[in-house]
């Protein structure tokens, strides 16, 4: 494989990929001489000298603790937080949930005519259609294209991202509308937040992001540049060359420079897989209103306005009204247990802090700061110690804190759920899928460890280095005896000489689970 450079700013951006109860707080009969040695022979290799590990498993069925090593202290646990917000979500909803947007109209149909515009309303819908597989589940990239920027590899899956839409524009015209005399109105107020100062709305098409794909060419050549989905005035100017087979090589990320130009350059080998990179909407309302305008164009469906304007959300009539109005199309999402899916696998940030919003708005608030507290309530009536768990977002960036123990608390309570096979099969496999498929794949362990993955890398610019904030994984595993487990390992402070120690560190931690898989 083509070696390819990484400044540590560039990976300093990498995140993984956030009542009493008689769980909360065991009294351990086990301690750090539990750990099997194989798991000690990782955890004490020279790049975790200065940090920590903490680790809690219990057996689900008896309660029995079988290791407490510091399991009671609090710790980052990066994206193993997104257990937390879409388990509450799980807990509020149940698997089958589905979430229906709509399209109202705001004027009266005569014939062919609708007198009116057409609303396109945001209902939280991570996925639109645009990730759905022929038999009904979600499809995903085990490295998937929400990390393309940050980490090499990330690849696209096959279906056409603007698939919901396509579907809504035919229902449009199958209602029996041709022209509509007003145009869209994208409604997208159902919640409003943002998280790492990137917005979290209610309306998703393709996760909100343009995905450029640059395949290279011969030697001295331009590389050959492809956007994803393509919707007006969106538009790559590329400068990419291709260098020899062999050659260090660096693409830049996606740069808007006006009017929907998105400027990408530098160089591929000659010998590289294509390198996929992404560009995040600012707006992605305008984006979705110009998509689903071009969607009812190729339905048959004329319609007034200006299709690559802003947004007119000024012209909408109150929530409450358009809440009122006949619909004209409906879509609905696939079920929330394919929904967390594509969230655990891939450890999807912002689809985990929708599920925050969309809990924001069941208690009545559009602010999504306001759905945290819903998460903690919700897990405190599913017989949950909140009090070991301090939560900043629902994805797991830098500021989220638990007790190992309190995670493993958590996992037992979602295993003892009649639909908790369903759960466990939303989290990546050790060694099969999402973001543990490279992870001890040839270990006896893999396929028998279900566990939500964590990562916080950030630079240590003293010393030239990665700083390996938090490596976790938690879940629920079968171990060798038979007996399920649910387990959390929290890897804090370990440092990197470049981004292979971060994928190697990943291994560790799954090495570490697998050791304990084998020895109980």
């Amino acid at each position: 494989m083509t070696r390819r450079m990484w400044s540590v700013a560039a990976v300093a951006a990498l995140v993984g990929s956030l009542t009493a109860c008689t769980f909360g707080t065991p009294e351990p009969e086990a301690s750090d001489a539990a750990v099997p040695a194989a798991a000690l022979e990782v955890m004490n290799q020279p790049q975790y000298a200065n940090g920590r590990w903490l680790i809690s498993v219990r057996d689900i069925a008896t309660g029995d603790v079988l290791i407490d090593l510091g399991a009671d202290q609090m710790a980052e646990p990066a994206s193993f937080t997104k257990s937390y917000s879409v388990g509450a979500a799980w807990l509020k909803w149940g698997p089958d949930h589905v979430i229906t947007t709509p399209v109202k109209s705001t004027g009266d149909i005569t014939g062919p005519t609708m007198n009116g515009d057409l609303v396109l309303v945001g209902m939280g819908d991570i996925t639109l259609g645009g990730r759905t597989k022929p038999d009904g589940t979600v499809d995903f990239a085990d490295l998937d294209h929400n990390d393309a920027n940050p980490i090499p590899g990330a690849t696209l899956t096959t279906e056409d991202p603007l698939a919901g839409l396509d579907e809504l524009a035919a229902q449009v015209k199958a209602s029996g509308i041709d022209t509509v005399t007003g145009t869209v109105i994208v409604d997208d107020r159902l919640f409003q937040g943002e998280l790492a100062d990137e917005p979290i709305t209610p309306i998703v098409v393709n996760q909100n992001l343009i995905d450029v794909l640059i395949t290279p060419g011969e030697p001295g050549e331009p590389a050959t540049v492809e956007m994803t989905p393509a919707v007006a005035p969106w538009h790559i100017v590329s400068t990419v060359e291709t260098v020899a087979a062999g050659e260090d090589f660096e693409v830049s990320n996606p740069e808007s420079t006006g009017g929907g130009a998105l400027a990408v350059g530098g160089t591929i080998a000659a010998d590289s897989d294509p390198v996929l990179k992404v560009y995040a909407l600012e707006d992605p309302a305008t984006f979705a209103r110009t998509a689903f305008i071009e969607a009812l164009a190729r339905a048959g469906v004329t319609v007034g306005g200006d299709p690559i304007a802003e947004n007119p959300a000024a012209s909408l009539p109150s929530k409450d009204a358009v809440a009122a109005l006949p619909a004209v199309a409906e879509f609905d999402s696939l079920p929330l247990s394919q929904q967390a899916t594509y969230i655990m696998k891939i450890s999807y940030n912002r689809g985990a802090q929708a599920y925050v919003c969309l809990l924001s708005v069941e208690a009545g608030e559009d602010d999504c700061s306001a759905g945290l507290e819903e998460v903690g309530r919700l897990w405190a009536d599913a017989g949950l110690d909140i009090t070991g768990m301090s939560l900043v977002d629902g994805s797991g960036l830098n500021g989220n804190y638990i007790t190992p123990e309190n995670g493993v608390a958590a996992q037992t309570i979602m295993a003892e759920r009649p639909d908790a096979d369903e759960w466990r099969a939303t989290m990546p496999i050790l060694g099969v899928d999402g973001s543990l498929a490279t992870v001890q794949p040839d270990s006896p362990a893999a396929g028998k460890v279900f566990a939500k993955t964590g990562t916080l890398v950030e630079g240590d610019l003293v010393n030239g280095r990665l700083r390996l904030n938090t490596k976790a994984l938690g879940g629920v595993m079968e171990a060798e005896s038979g007996r399920e487990l649910a387990f959390v390992i929290i890897m804090n402070q370990g440092f990197s000489d470049d981004i292979e120690g971060v994928f190697t560190s990943n291994d560790d931690v799954g090495a570490v689970a697998a050791a304990i898989q084998q020895s109980f």
